[in-house]
C-alpha cells in the first residue's frame, strides 16, 4: 500500500526538524567559538581580532589570539566527549542520572594524577595528560570486574562497583593530600578542570583515543537506541546485550578518560548537555548523539568565555563554571527524572 500524502508530509516535516536542529546547534557552536577567540581577559574589538586572524594585526594581539584558537578547539572536543560519553552512559544504564564518573573515571584519574605529584613532583602540559589517563582506565578495568563478579546481566552491579571504586579512591586523594600538603599546590590547579595553557600537543597526544571512542559510538547508539525498548526486546530484535554493554563502557571510558586527562575533570557536562537534547530531540539515542555532540562542544566552550571574562583581569576555571550551570540541571534530573536501573 503506497504511504498516504499525510504521513509522507508528516515525515518530511520530522526530518526538517531534525536538520533544523542540527543547523542550529553548530550555528550556536560556531558563534561561541567566535565568542571564545574574541574576549577573553584583554578586551579587544572584533575589526583587531579578524586583521590578527590572518596575521595583519598588532603584535601583542597576535599573541592573545594565537594562544585562544587552541583553547577554543581543545575546549570544543572536551565538552563533546563528556557529552557524547554522558548519552551513551545514560542509554545504557537507563539512568537520567547517570555521568561518566560513575565509573570511577574522574576519580581514577584524580588518583593517578595525585599519585605522580607526591612521588615525582609537579607535572603539567602533555605530561599532565597522560598522567591521567592509567589511573581513569584502571579504575574501569576494576569496576568492570568486581560488577562482572557481582551478578551478571543488570548494570546495577556496575553502578554500584563504581560508587565503591570513586569512594575508595576519593579517600586515598584526601588521605595524600594530608600526607602531602606540598602535592596539594600542584594538584588544586588541575582538580578543578581549567582550559588556560592549552597545548595543540595534548589534543594531538588524546586524538587517538578520542577517535576511537567516537567510532565506538557511533557503531552503538544503534543497539542502545533498541536497549530503551527494554533488555528483552533488544534480545528479541537480535542485540547481543553483553557485547553492547562491554563496548559502551570502552567507548565511555575512552572519551571521558582522554577529556580528563586533557583539561582536568569538569563536572555536570555529561550530566547536563543529555538533559538538554533529550528535552529538544526525545528519546531516539541516535539523534541525541548527533546533537549533543556541537551542544556539549558550546556549552563548554561558553562556560570558558565566562570563565574568563566575569572576573576580568582574572579568570575562573571552567570547571567552576560549569558545576553552577550543571547543579540546576540536576535537581531538575532528580525532580523530573524517572530512574530506571
Amino acid at each position: 500500500m503506497p504511504p498516504s500524502p499525510g504521513s509522507a508530509h508528516r515525515r518530511w516535516s520530522a526530518s526538517a526538524r531534525i536538520i533544523l536542529i542540527h543547523l542550529l546547534a553548530l550555528m550556536v557552536l560556531a558563534l561561541v567559538c567566535a565568542a571564545s577567540i574574541a574576549y577573553g581577559s584583554r578586551p579587544a574589538p572584533l575589526g583587531e581580532v579578524w586583521e590578527a586572524l590572518h596575521g595583519s594585526g598588532e603584535e601583542h594581539l597576535q599573541a592573545v589570539v594565537d594562544a585562544r584558537i587552541p583553547r577554543t578547539v581543545l575546549g570544543s572536543v572536551v565538552g563533546a566527549a563528556l557529552a557524547l560519553s554522558g548519552v551513551l552512559i545514560q542509554a545504557l544504564t537507563r539512568n537520567p542520572l547517570a555521568e561518566p564518573g560513575l565509573l570511577g573515571i574522574t576519580m581514577g584519574a584524580s588518583a593517578s594524577m595525585v599519585t605522580v605529584v607526591a612521588v615525582a613532583g609537579p607535572v603539567s602540559g602533555v605530561a599532565a595528560a597522560w598522567t591521567a589517563v592509567p589511573g581513569a582506565v584502571l579504575a574501569v578495568l576494576v569496576v568492570q570486574l568486581i560488577g562482572a563478579r557481582a551478578r551478571a546481566g543488570s548494570v546495577v552491579p556496575l553502578i554500584l562497583a563504581g560508587a565503591v571504586v570513586s569512594a575508595v579512591l576519593g579517600a586515598y586523594v584526601q588521605a595524600m593530600i594530608l600526607l602531602r600538603p606540598d602535592t596539594f599546590d600542584s594538584y588544586r590547579h588541575w582538580v578543578v578542570g581549567s582550559l588556560a595553557g592549552a597545548r595543540p600537543e595534548t589534543l594531538g597526544d588524546l586524538a587517538p583515543m578520542l577517535l576511537l571512542g567516537a567510532l565506538l559510538a557511533v557503531l552503538l547508539v544503534s543497539g542502545l537506541n533498541t536497549l530503551a525498548l527494554g533488555e528483552g526486546v533488544a534480545v528479541s530484535l537480535g542485540v547481543r546485550v553483553g557485547w553492547l554493554r562491554l563496548g559502551t563502557v570502552t567507548a565511555v571510558t575512552l572519551l571521558a578518560a582522554a577529556a580528563t586527562a586533557a583539561i582536568g575533570p569538569v563536572a555536570f557536562v555529561g550530566l547536563a548537555v543529555p538533559h538538554l537534547v533529550r528535552g529538544i530531540v526525545g528519546s531516539d539515542v541516535r539523534l541525541q548523539a548527533t546533537v549533543s555532540v556541537p551542544v556539549g562542544a558550546a556549552l563548554l566552550v561558553a562556560s570558558d568565555v565566562v570563565a574568563r571574562v566575569i572576573l576580568r583581569p582574572e579568570e575562573l576555571m571552567v570547571g567552576m563554571l560549569t558545576a553552577f550551570i550543571g547543579a540546576p540541571m540536576l535537581l531538575l534530573a532528580v525532580r523530573r527524572g524517572k530512574v530506571r536501573l
